[in-house]
């Protein structure tokens, strides 16, 4: 199997300026010829361009504002594209919005902001950039997720399932294109913290958290040895393999015990947000980015 063209190649970064996608953009800043990040904060943007070019001064970066959970907004990245003549060798779709709170609680327009930016605005990207990526015989795609595919989360029912969707749709999607240059990789990560932040959750024990830096490390390095999953992390990878040995009853009765905090939570906080973007720690199960 042909590795992923990273090096001298054009890699688009969906939610490029924070976690993760942060990270991966340093990292691919060193290797790669072309990287175009996008992400929904303009005024990250250009400091994250900065950096880069910083350490690589002959490194090509370009720049786009789009909310992925906003369709018209896609519609306008994918235009760009076309209009600027971008080829893209390698798609990370990064981006993703989350999900904490009893279902019942939410209005409907958080509940459908996270399914077009984790369901709807993966899939299409993918549908519009993997024909030339075919077409050219070498191409990637790395879908970055979270362990949440594989637990019963209740008070991220929503976000649980789109996750499931990532899931289902990278696997089938690495089968199609098996034998025709195209890598495709799914990183399920757990609890992470952020270095810079020098902020971890007291919720995670330190043996599952990773940093950041360290989660994009492994999602690159399995990404380059054509893994159909990554699961950063030696506890978190060790859990999330056992986990489908585990009996769906006692799956239910740990998801049960997580309900009885949330509701209580709930009723001391009936309208507190759920956690969004700008948390330095993110919990496991929770979005890695945005």
């Amino acid at each position: 199997m042909l590795p992923p063209p990273i090096d001298q190649g054009t890699v688009l970064i969906i939610g490029a300026t924070e976690g993760i996608g942060r990270e991966l953009s340093r990292l691919l800043s060193r290797r790669v010829r072309t990287l175009v990040l996008v992400d929904r904060r303009a005024d990250r943007l250009e400091p994250l361009r900065d950096e880069l070019l910083a350490s690589n001064p002959t490194l090509g970066v370009l720049l786009h504002c789009c909310d992925v959970a906003r369709p018209r907004e896609v519609d306008s990245l994918l235009a760009w594209l076309e209009a600027h003549f971008i080829r893209v060798d390698v798609l990370v779709n990064n981006a993703a919005v989350g999900d904490r709170g009893l279902y019942s609680d939410k209005g409907w327009g958080h509940v459908e902001e996270v399914l077009k930016a984790n369901v709807w605005a993966p899939a299409l990207l993918t549908h519009r950039l993997l024909g030339p990526m075919l077409s050219h015989g070498r191409g990637g795609v790395l879908n970055i997720g979270s362990g949440a595919a594989q637990l019963f989360l209740p008070g991220s029912a929503t976000f649980a399932a789109t996750q499931r969707f990532l899931d289902g749709f990278t696997e089938a999607l690495r089968l199609e294109v098996e034998g025709q240059g195209v890598t495709v990789t799914r990183v399920a990560p757990g609890p992470l913290w952020d270095e810079r932040a020098q902020a971890v959750t007291g919720e995670a024990a330190p043996f599952f958290s990773i940093s950041l830096a360290r989660c994009a490390r492994e999602a690159l390095a399995g990404f380059e040895r054509g893994e159909p999953l990554v699961y950063p992390g030696f506890g978190h990878r060790w859990v999330m393999r056992l986990l489908p040995l585990l009996p769906r009853g006692l799956k239910r009765t740990l998801g049960r015990l997580a309900l009885r905090g949330l509701r209580r939570e709930s009723l001391l906080s009936p309208q507190a947000p759920g956690l969004g973007h700008e948390q330095p720690v993110l919990l496991a199960g929770e979005p890695s980015t945005a």
